[in-house]
């Protein structure tokens, strides 16, 4: 057996796991996560003068620039996936760095309790979210409706 044919049959085996002893619950707070990603998200749309004050003022600005959009498209689109439960540990992947980012070169220099700090808010999202990537969508989702129903044929005809 070749590593990729183990480490798929692994991931199957951690998925019917998962999916034998996961609450309900675990399935609404998934759904809640995806609604707090898309809503953090659009809010930095409509604040655009926050994201260009943020990426102004320095010589790396195209970076930073094109990491605000990075942020801003992964917390819309991971946000949407994560709600309606498609690809949920691929987008999982994609939106941590974009989480991490802010976690690391913005929120650290505050003060954990600041009033205006979003350290706290942020590390508890990223825990969620780092606890979606083991458990996965579970059964209210796209994925599982996937998984479900790969055998059978959808003819349009």
């Amino acid at each position: 057996m070749n590593s990729v044919s183990y480490i798929r049959s692994t991931g199957k085996k951690i998925e019917q796991w998962t999916n034998q002893h996961r609450p309900k619950w675990l399935d609404y707070l998934r759904i809640i996560l995806g609604i707090v990603l898309l809503i953090k998200g659009v809010t930095f749309v409509v604040n655009k003068e926050q994201v260009v004050q943020m990426v102004s003022g320095n010589e790396y600005w195209l970076f930073h620039y094109i990491i605000a959009h990075y942020v801003i498209g992964g917390y819309i689109v991971c946000g949407i996936a994560i709600l309606i439960g498609l690809f949920t540990r691929l987008v999982i992947i994609f939106v941590i760095p974009a989480l991490l980012g802010p976690i690391i070169f913005i929120d650290m220099h505050k003060n954990f309790f600041a009033i205006n700090s979003e350290l706290s808010y942020s590390l508890i999202i990223l825990v969620l979210l780092i606890a979606f990537l083991f458990y996965g969508s579970g059964k209210i989702s796209i994925d599982y409706y996937i998984q479900t129903h790969k055998d059978k044929n959808f003819d349009l005809n």
